[in-house]
């Protein structure tokens, strides 16, 4: 059978398309520390969030006065399960795959997966990192531009191999609708969302708050996709239930 180029023109690899037989619709990014220099106006750029080093040599991300640190969970690929663990790393000690994306179409040829959505990781995977920020019309051009950067850089270096995957400006239903239509122009049709709203200080699922929202993804055909634990709380049913409990 005659191989098929799936993407990698770059470093010449074939690639048979009938060996990418996988769609995962739950992965992650761990985003690069350049994600904000091209996709942000000059004068929003001394607000972004950027990555500083600790004393002890761990990189974390801050935003305003948020200090999100790189979690280990996130970003285990390649590593024997005696190594999982949720303890800050850096960039050094993470595998290239969660944060380059040339790296991780690779490890995706390797694994056989044809396609990936990714959620974010240090905005939170419902991006509430920049609705809880003091200065909410400088986390809106910060919503945008991880948006363009995930949909342009992210999704876009390989056409076809990426589900680009929004985030939301939480704090306001208008804005989260007119976000869903800009990225839809871009050929973005999912956001995420979290699976509960009311922990993180807003409205409930069960009240007409987010109806400007949910019109846009309608108008739109855009899917709300929700992560569990994005509201910050996870459900625990008894202290004894299985994890798999809790996840379903």
């Amino acid at each position: 059978m005659r191989a098929f180029r799936v993407g990698l023109d770059e470093r010449g690899t074939e690639v048979d398309r009938d060996d990418l037989i996988l769609v995962s619709v739950d992965d992650h990014v761990v985003e690069p520390a350049d994600m904000f220099d091209r996709h942000l106006p000059e004068r929003w750029k001394e607000h972004a969030p950027r990555v500083s080093t600790t004393r002890g040599g761990t990189e974390v991300w801050v935003y305003e006065d948020a200090t999100v640190p790189n979690i280990g969970l996130n970003a285990v690929a390649g590593r024997p399960k005696e190594e999982f663990g949720v303890e800050p790393t850096s960039f050094a000690e993470i595998r290239p795959g969660c944060w380059d994306i040339h790296e991780r179409v690779a490890d995706m040829d390797a694994g056989g997966v044809l396609g990936s959505m990714n959620f974010p990781s240090f905005p939170g995977f419902a991006g509430r990192l920049f609705a809880h920020a003091k200065n909410l019309d400088i986390s809106l051009q910060m919503v945008r531009a991880y948006n363009d950067w995930h949909i342009d850089e992210w999704c876009g270096t390989y056409p076809g191999r990426m589900i680009p995957l929004a985030i939301p400006a939480l704090w306001d239903p208008a804005l989260c609708a007119d976000e869903v239509r800009r990225v839809s122009d871009k050929g973005c049709h999912a956001i995420t969302f979290p699976e509960n709203p009311e922990p993180l200080g807003f409205p409930s699922l069960h009240s007409d708050h987010w109806d400007p929202f949910w019109a846009a993804c309608a108008e739109t055909g855009t899917v709300v996709c929700m992560h569990i634990g994005s509201s910050s709380k996870l459900a625990v049913t008894t202290e004894d239930a299985p994890v798999d409990v809790m996840i379903t």
